[in-house]
């Protein structure tokens, strides 16, 4: 299927589907089932069926995605039929797009020829998309049509679907507006649509999801119409399914700040844990070796003040978490589109300075413990200075390094951490280090 060329005619009967049960509360299933379901794979498919039809759904939606795709992988084609069958057709594509292409025309060839239809079209599109977020709840109507017509169409449309439909207000064939659903209550039965028709939003169908979320964010309204490239109506984005996409992307950037793969989930094997984590630790074990390097420098001066061992790691580990700090601040910026490269000056200066008085607080105190213990204010000076320093490199490359990455292209969350651990690590060591030889020899 061309999806360049492809059209949608409001004509389609959509399928009688129920309405999808909402979570209200949690899901009744006795823990111990529960948990076998998520770690006993040669037990999950029939454990969850043996579970009370009317709760299959629930659990469905309370477990992880990779738990969840092999329970319908291995679900008999009967069972997954009635699960489509109970909920709303983009949910149903969700559940299609996780099985294999061979089991997904068989469990289609069960299905009624309008349900078959309507999912066939759905999986037409790229998930990753605008259509991939859309519903097909809407009716279209002429402006030039009353609402006495109008509530018959919408009636038509909620009694097939057991869904309430988005109206929308066309003329000469384009997109114009909706009508609020209770306009149909209060307008007299002879008075023409077009008088009530609200400003809808519109995006391609091809959009990104980033595009989508940006669109909701411009326009605060609860849908959006998705258009093909003729500006036809193709269907309706509803802001729920635009806040899964949001939360599935926010769940992205925390699988990629701690350098593992999205699709990794807390049920899977060691050996996929292993498959997908150690590419990450592999890199920074190389650039531990360059901060281990750095401290060979000023191996000499180790040997004669072995104190400087004692409190190397709190110059790294302060500057490594400032820096966190910093960069969580920084990608969440980058996401809402607060901040690029171009305008990152006030920031920076903002971040140098909360870096140099938290230095100054940190190092006093940090600076006080040595005193104390070690009786050394030679040693004392060198850790406060070297804290100061290496929380303004912290905040320096906290800030620049994920813009810098967000300009070339690349997923600040995923790249940054390892180049600002790296600099906070050699800078601090270097200053601490420095600094010691300097003053102390």
């Amino acid at each position: 299927m061309n999806i360049k060329k492809f059209r949608l005619d409001t004509k389609i009967p959509l399928p009688p589907l129920q309405v999808p049960a909402v979570l209200t509360k949690p899901i009744s299933v006795n823990p111990v089932v529960l948990t076998d379901i998520l770690f006993r794979k040669d037990k999950r498919t029939r454990l969850f069926l043996n579970i009370e039809p009317d709760k299959r759904l629930d659990m469905l939606r309370s477990v992880t995605r990779s738990v969840r795709a092999d329970i319908l992988r291995r679900l008999p084609e009967e069972d997954m039929v009635k699960l489509l069958q109970s909920v709303a057709p983009t949910e149903a594509t969700d559940m299609l797009q996780l099985i294999s292409k061979t089991k997904r025309e068989k469990v289609l060839a069960l299905l009624s020829s309008e349900l078959k239809d309507s999912l066939s079209t759905l999986l037409a599109f790229d998930p990753e998309t605008a259509a991939g977020l859309m519903t097909l709840d809407y009716i279209q109507v002429d402006a030039k049509e009353n609402i006495e017509s109008t509530a018959k169409k919408f009636m038509q449309h909620e009694k097939q679907t057991g869904r309430p439909p988005v109206i929308l207000v066309m003329s000469e064939g384009k997109l114009t507006g909706y009508l609020p659903g209770h306009r149909l209550g209060l307008a007299a039965k002879s008075e023409l649509i077009g008088k009530y028709s609200r400003r809808l939003s519109a995006i391609s169908y091809a959009a990104k999801h980033k595009d989508v979320v940006s669109l909701f964010r411009a326009n605060p309204h609860n849908k959006v119409a998705v258009l093909n490239d003729s500006s036809e109506v193709v269907g309706i984005i509803y802001s729920d399914d635009m806040l899964k996409a949001l939360q599935d992307d926010q769940a992205s950037s925390l699988y990629n700040f701690a350098g593992i793969r999205e699709s990794e989930s807390v049920t899977d094997s060691a050996k996929s844990k292993v498959k997908n984590r150690y590419r990450w630790l592999v890199i920074n074990l190389a650039t531990s070796f360059m901060a281990a390097f750095t401290v060979g420098l000023f191996e000499d001066t180790l040997d004669k003040f072995v104190l400087l061992a004692i409190y190397m790691p709190i110059v790294a580990g302060m500057g490594g978490n400032a820096a966190t700090q910093t960069l969580a601040v920084q990608v969440r910026g980058i996401a809402l589109k607060q901040i690029e490269l171009k305008t990152a000056w006030r920031t920076l200066r903002n971040e140098l300075g909360a870096g140099l008085i938290n230095g100054i607080i940190n190092g006093i105190l940090v600076a006080a413990v040595v005193i104390a213990i070690n009786r050394d204010f030679k040693v004392a000076i060198v850790l406060a200075m070297a804290m100061v320093i290496n929380l303004l490199v912290a905040a320096l490359f906290g800030t620049l390094v994920p813009l810098i990455m967000s300009k070339l292209g690349k997923d600040p969350a995923t790249s940054a951490t390892i180049f600002i651990t790296t600099a906070t690590d050699i800078l601090g060591f270097m200053a601490f280090l420095g600094l010691a030889t300097i003053i102390l020899n």
